[in-house]
């Protein structure tokens, strides 16, 4: 598991699946607002001119020398839900992510915001 003071460290480290295959590298990590604890990275995949971020789950994540390992395979991470190098994820878009990967999606707080990047 990731801890909230080591988000900054791992920006930029390999994230590789299971199998150990990598997927891309971590460019940020969103933490679910009602506890601030990391519940989904992003992870830059695609060519460099057409890069973009896929969002995976980071609560089964373990962390190695220059990696973070995840618990979904490459190819399931590669077809995530996906946002602009320099794109937002809109509030109305995060249900589909936890969609993608099988999981209960709430709102956060009044309604707002599950996910905010760090």
């Amino acid at each position: 598991m990731i801890h909230a003071a080591d988000i900054r460290e791992w920006r930029n480290r390999d994230v590789i699946d299971p199998r150990g295959r990598r997927i891309g590298a971590l460019e940020a990590v969103y933490v679910d607002t009602a506890t601030d604890a990391p519940a989904m990275a992003t992870v830059r995949t695609g060519l460099p001119t057409r890069q973009r971020l896929v969002f995976v789950p980071l609560d089964e994540a373990t962390l190695g020398p220059g990696w973070v390992r995840v618990a979904h395979p490459r190819g399931q991470v590669r077809k995530a839900p996906s946002i602009g190098m320099d794109g937002v994820l809109p509030a109305e878009r995060e249900h589909e992510i936890f969609e993608h990967y099988d999981r209960p999606y709430a709102a956060g707080a009044d309604r707002g915001r599950r996910l905010a990047r760090r």
